[in-house]
């Protein structure tokens, strides 16, 4: 990113994911400035890490960014993977059994490689509580196994959860408004995905997390040689 700043360009803020990914990047892409960043969508709607005989995530996100660079790369998936998995070897797996865990680990892994190899810092968006049980149960199993990947490969997680739930940590279609306290709707009617105001909620954080990680950057880059640098 630092070659990005010093050439005057806007930063490359590139989002992957589902049909959650593309909320993010909407949400990402109205509360960046545009003369600084420059934030593209390469998400997909029902795709995941369980799909790869319908899209393989790897091959297609590296033939989408070819060899352009990425400066920040956010990465929202899991609301398709409530389900088995076709191993790379041809084997079934139950969804989240061992041998689940063990080829998603690998193939996430194998995707944020890629993401660092384009020299991206890697946020992951996890996902918020849904309205059915049995939905918020699955993907809430889902959302923990990814947040734990994400510790092991030290990629900051984003835990939408407290973002976009009541004040008793449950599913909440409107929730008050944190400056009028006016009742506000931030999730769609499936009780799955965010309302496009729920997507400006759950990235707000995110959006200003990234201003920052662009302006210290910024600062180590310009700041002045130290006198032992000098006299060098």
């Amino acid at each position: 990113m630092i070659s990005t700043l010093r050439q005057g360009r806007a930063v490359r803020v590139a989002v992957f994911g589902d049909s959650y990914g593309d909320g993010v990047w909407s949400g990402l892409q109205r509360q960046l400035p545009r003369a600084s960043f420059d934030v593209v969508k390469y998400s997909q709607p029902a795709t995941g890490f369980t799909r790869y005989k319908r899209l393989n995530i790897e091959a297609h996100t590296a033939e989408q960014i070819g060899s352009e660079p990425i400066d920040i790369a956010v990465v929202s998936f899991g609301a398709n993977d409530v389900q088995g998995i076709i191993t790379d070897e041809g084997k079934y797996g139950p969804m989240l059994g061992d041998r689940w865990k063990a080829q998603i680990a690998t193939r996430i892994e194998r995707f944020v490689g890629l993401l660092r190899r384009h020299h991206a810092m890697v946020y992951w968006v996890g996902l918020p509580r849904m309205r059915e049980a049995q939905t918020d149960s699955d993907m809430g199993a889902i959302n923990d196994f990814y947040a734990s990947e994400m510790a092991k490969l030290e990629v900051p997680f984003i835990d939408t959860r407290p973002l976009a739930s009541d004040k008793n940590g449950q599913y909440a279609a409107y929730l008050p408004d944190p400056k009028t306290g006016e009742r506000t709707l931030i999730r769609e009617g499936d009780g799955i995905h965010m309302s496009m105001t729920g997507y400006l909620w759950i990235t707000k954080g995110l959006a200003s997390r990234i201003r920052d990680y662009v302006d210290a950057t910024r600062a180590i880059d310009t700041a002045p040689a130290s006198a032992a640098e000098v006299a060098r």
